[in-house]
């Protein structure tokens, strides 16, 4: 798997700012007899103007459950295996290993999906999309692990490294998704946090995680909270209760575009980059709706800019940043010092990584 290219990653947020158009939908969609489609996915990824008029031009209802983490969503379709409720999931590309070894996804039939097009190939050909020959899942979004922080306390210069999360005059408030911070961590000491250089020596793979679980348990008490969802950081911002946060980048760039004094950069050590997939479930009740769904979802590039505004992630669709804003493209983008140090999630490792980090996030909470 290569990394996807920092320069073209860049671009889907570097073109000159425009009003958002009105969105394109299909208008001559078929429903099947549910006339429903049935959405696990992330607060704000399917903006809700696009849900009402999908659901007025199709007959279609659209019902959503939200989700917060990869590994709640992957245990719930595992339980509900070999009939989900579930026709569209929303999958990290590098947890799609996990979710197709287990027979949870079906591979994407592009040739249903007259709009695939309209995807930046950076994302939609990338090899990391493409598993035993098959697509499974379309790039609808991009974002990083970033540090994010309040300007008025924290300074440009002190979030440029990691080690402002360590810093005792912070303690107390600061905020961290335990599992995901592992991997920052790894790459902070100096370790492939994707653990794909430690395939053929299982034991360095387990002494790294326990240095990096006894680093976080040593620091435990300068945590304010350990967090799941992107509501939960924002809302500790606003109400000042932490300064500094890992976090994902699209919260916090709604943050941002809202005017609230919070920046975010990738330290020098480097972060890790993800893209978040829609996916159709194995054996899904409502797949041709699900079908018809994605493609109406992918008919612009308007659309593509309407999801950054409302999740604050960058969008994938080709020419998306041409309706965003100057404040909007600054608030979802890196410059090309930030995104030299920024590596992708890759899948290699993953059975042995999360056998691993798994128990040691769990451990971390005990401690």
């Amino acid at each position: 798997m290569t990394k996807i290219n920092r320069r073209s990653f860049m671009a889907t947020t570097a073109a000159t700012g425009a009003a958002l158009a009105a969105p394109v939908y299909l208008k001559h969609a078929r429903a099947q007899d549910a006339k429903e489609v049935n959405i696990w996915t992330y607060a704000n990824f399917v903006p809700e103007d696009f849900k009402a008029a999908f659901e007025a031009e199709t007959g279609i209802k659209v019902n959503i459950r939200l989700v917060d983490d990869q590994g709640k969503q992957f245990n719930l379709l595992a339980a509900e295996a070999p009939n989900p409720t579930a026709d569209i999931v929303t999958v990290a590309g590098h947890r799609f290993l996990q979710f197709i070894d287990s027979g949870l996804l079906a591979p994407m039939d592009t040739g249903r999906l007259s709009n695939w097009g309209n995807i930046n190939p950076v994302y939609s050909e990338s090899d990391w999309a493409t598993i035993n020959g098959e697509k499974w899942g379309a790039p609808i979004l991009s974002g990083a692990e970033v540090l994010a922080y309040n300007t008025e306390v924290v300074t440009p210069e002190e979030a440029r490294s990691w080690d402002v999360m360590f810093d005792d005059k912070y303690s107390g408030q600061i905020a961290y998704i335990i599992q995901d911070m592992m991997s920052v961590l790894m790459l902070y000491k100096g370790y492939d946090g994707n653990m794909v250089d430690y395939m053929d020596d299982p034991d360095e793979a387990a002494r790294i995680v326990t240095e990096i679980r006894d680093l976080m348990i040593d620091h435990k008490p300068m945590v304010r909270k350990y967090y799941d969802a992107g509501a939960e950081v924002q809302q500790m911002f606003i109400n000042q209760d932490i300064v500094l946060a890992h976090a994902w980048n699209g919260p916090i760039s709604k943050l941002i575009m809202d005017g609230f004094p919070v920046a975010m950069t990738i330290p020098k050590e480097g972060s890790y980059g993800f893209v978040y997939t829609l996916n159709v479930a194995n054996n899904a009740p409502n797949a041709d709706n699900a079908y018809t769904f994605l493609d109406a979802l992918l008919a612009s590039s308007e659309l593509g800019a309407q999801m950054t505004k409302s999740s604050g992630f960058i969008s994938t669709y080709n020419g998306a940043s041409g309706h965003l804003t100057e404040l909007e493209q600054k608030a979802s983008s890196f410059t090309e010092e930030e995104l030299a140090g920024l590596q992708f999630f890759r899948a290699e490792a993953n059975d042995m990584k999360y056998k691993l980090v798994d128990p040691a996030v769990e451990e971390v909470k005990a401690a």
